[in-house]
């Protein structure tokens, strides 16, 4: 019996469906379309996680990851991190985590899934190791998922202080078209930020005329508010 997925669907509301189909833009043509929600909020989602992730084979993740539900397939991703995170002592079992992750990106396909899930399990994986393949994702990402995984991923060295991939990566994905790529590099830009000003100040000043102003913004957003207009009047010297 799949504990997880029959847990998951005990908790469905359907009086938050509406609600959460409108936040997660599943109308015809929106980044979300067609997805479908059984109205369960991140909290609930992460109570039942808590108390199912032991238990949860990768048979198991196999069938919620495929849900049609969104709330099912973020349980699956919240569950992969609970295991990889356990497994620091048994790096195949941690191994085995990544490539079930990285073989079923067309089911993380919106922002929550990705940036509830990709830094905790990928940036940690890559913490010691090459980081070649967020670049690939970021580069050639099948969907704009993937690169935001690429990007997003990143935020686990920010917080060891390594912040040379996120500046690389953030070059990668400058001119995207998508804005939901503008949020995530702007967000990854600021936490960089929070980190070293100084690097982020290098990092903006040749490139601030031309990045999507969304990504700016983002990026500025803790800056004091007479040096943040200067970035937005392109006054900057």
């Amino acid at each position: 019996m799949n504990t997880l997925l029959s847990q998951m669907i005990s908790h469905a509301d359907p009086s938050q469906v509406a609600g959460l189909s409108r936040f997660f833009k599943t109308g015809p043509g929106q980044y979300g379309e067609g997805d479908k929600f059984l109205g369960i909020k991140v909290p609930v989602t992460r109570e039942v996680v808590k108390e199912c992730w032991k238990s949860t084979s990768f048979a198991d993740l196999e069938e919620c990851i495929r849900s049609e539900y969104h709330e099912v397939r973020l349980a699956a991703l919240l569950t992969l991190v609970e295991i990889f995170k356990h497994s620091r002592k048994t790096p195949a079992l941690q191994q085995q985590c990544v490539d079930f992750y990285l073989s079923h990106t067309a089911f993380i396909n919106n922002w929550d899934l990705v940036d509830l899930s990709c830094y905790p399990l990928l940036g940690e994986w890559l913490l010691d190791k090459d980081r070649t393949l967020l670049y690939d994702l970021a580069r050639n990402g099948r969907t704009l998922w993937e690169q935001r995984i690429g990007i997003v991923s990143t935020m686990t060295f920010i917080r060891h202080g390594q912040l040379t991939d996120t500046f690389a990566i953030a070059d990668i994905l400058l001119h995207h078209p998508h804005d939901l790529i503008h949020k995530a590099v702007g967000w990854l830009l600021r936490e960089a930020g929070k980190k070293d000003k100084p690097a982020l100040e290098a990092y903006l000043r040749p490139r601030y005329l031309t990045m999507p102003r969304t990504m700016l913004r983002y990026a500025i957003e803790k800056f004091p508010e007479a040096e943040r207009q200067q970035y937005l009047s392109g006054n900057v010297h």
